[in-house]
């Protein structure tokens, strides 16, 4: 829920945004008129348990470190003059670090931190994360050059909806993208990008091998390559695991495709990447498609295999605040059809093979590499859809498509956050192989996911 904060608080960090409020990402307290003058104009906060505030006033009342003799503490609420914010606890994720140091992708006034324009309903791609993302430029890779095979994230452009994120160990993902895919990095710390062997090409595994041999590597970061800037890093802290997340066994899991050897990433219970200050994302009830390739015999029946739209502070805001495409056995919330596993949508509060449970026309899978794909329809249309298919023979089945499960998940309220192998709060003690997946903020066409799908099997299916 938002909270107009008004006065400094609000002229402060919409600035960059014109007229809009300022959006904590947790219900922010009751806002009460603080009496005449500058005060009335400030407000009163009041202060929370979790990613709260505390108490806003003008003229030096209370909240400041005028009111309280005791020595500073970082986390009691109180924002002492050394403190560039101070939310009442010592949890970082949350904007406001353990160290009362305000965290990338916030800004935080009087204490108080949120994100500027993150209203979760904005209906424009504007994304101004706490001003990261008010001056980001979006520099794509050229366009496939005529006669050349496209990438997926071409065919998507093509398609009129753009990745906003790219992430694969396997391959560009655009015929003429050659930056790098993923960073491994070594026991003593010495890090190693990784990029394909051509343009639009697989990735040089021989120079991850030479890098490290003799040495346990695991993956640092996975490069987007959508020229948004959105690469995925090992989890922060959330709510359901209160520390940061592991970083993925760089060897742990390889493929030969075309001839090529490549790695996948392997997630494992404890192991999680996230972007939360990620840009161009869909946010509130906007459109969205993503997609991932997965191997469709590493799964369990915990959550949660994730890749997708995910909450910026990697709390739990209830139903619709993620929308990420989801493969396992969990039957916890909702489940296709047989035992599993199944393609489902992570919806938040809800694991959902449909739009209700069970929803048998969605079916269990057996394929060797799977193709999941999650779509949600424009604002107000209340529809959205689930394909799954053989990633190396065939074409998409459409597992659902319809209304959302409930009034719960309409309108949708997205936070555009992106992350892997976790869930929307940080729950990770799924398991999974992921060796690529996409994100737009466009609901793609049929066309164009046949399209990519074709893509798909041209790749994976000669292994």
């Amino acid at each position: 829920m938002r909270a107009d904060l008004g006065g400094l608080v609000a002229v402060t960090l919409v600035a960059a945004c014109g007229a809009k409020t300022v959006d904590l990402g947790k219900e922010a307290g009751n806002v009460a008129s603080a009496g005449s003058g500058g005060a009335a104009a400030a407000g009163l906060v009041s202060n929370e348990a979790k990613g709260g505030v505390g108490s806003v006033s003008s003229g030096g009342s209370s909240g400041s470190a005028a009111d309280h003799n005791a020595t500073p503490t970082c986390g009691d609420g109180n924002q002492d003059p050394d403190e560039a914010c101070d939310d009442g606890n010592s949890r970082s994720g949350d904007g406001c670090s353990e160290s009362c140091a305000a965290e990338p992708g916030w800004v935080c006034v009087i204490g108080t931190c949120g994100w500027i324009c993150g209203d979760h309903t904005v209906a424009t791609r504007e994304q101004c994360v706490a001003g990261t993302c008010s001056g980001t430029t979006y520099v794509p890779p050229d366009p496939a050059k005529a006669g050349a095979e496209p990438g997926p994230c071409d065919i998507y452009a093509e398609d009129g909806g753009p990745c906003v994120a790219a992430h694969s160990t396997v391959r560009a993902l655009y015929a003429t993208y050659e930056g790098p895919l993923y960073q491994v990095k070594n026991g003593n710390g010495v890090t190693k990008d990784i990029a394909p062997l051509t343009p639009g090409g697989f990735a040089n595994a021989a120079a991850q091998d030479a890098f490290c041999a003799g040495s346990l590597c695991t993956i640092s970061i996975i490069y987007d390559q959508s020229g948004w800037g959105n690469h995925l890093r090992k989890a922060p802290p959330g709510a359901a695991k209160t520390t940061p997340g592991n970083e993925a066994n760089a060897t742990a899991v390889s493929a030969t495709f075309n001839d090529h050897l490549v790695y996948g990433l392997q997630i494992m219970p404890g192991v999680a990447y996230r972007n939360n200050s990620a840009c161009g994302t869909a946010t509130g009830d906007d459109a969205e498609t993503e997609y991932m390739i997965v191997a469709g015999d590493a799964y369990n029946g915990l959550c949660c295999f994730d890749y997708g739209n995910m909450e910026r502070d990697s709390q739990n805001h209830g139903e619709g605040a993620a929308e990420a495409v989801y493969f396992g056995a969990t039957a916890i919330w909702g489940k296709g059809g047989g035992s599993g596993p199944w393609v489902m949508g992570d919806l938040e509060n809800g694991l959902w093979a449909g739009n209700v449970s069970p929803y048998n026309a969605n079916e269990s899978l057996s394929f060797k590499y799977v193709t999941a794909m999650l779509k949600g329809d424009g604002a107000g249309k209340n529809h959205w859809a689930i394909k799954a298919g053989n990633a190396q023979a065939g074409t998409l089945r459409t597992e659902f498509e319809g209304p959302r499960p409930s009034m719960r998940y309409y309108p949708m309220k997205k936070q555009g956050a992106i992350g892997l192998g976790s869930a929307g709060d940080n729950s990770n003690a799924g398991r999974g192989n992921f060796f690529e997946g996409v994100m737009t903020s466009h609901y793609s066409s049929d066309q164009a996911d046949a399209a990519v799908q074709a893509n798909v099997v041209s790749v994976y299916g000669a292994d």
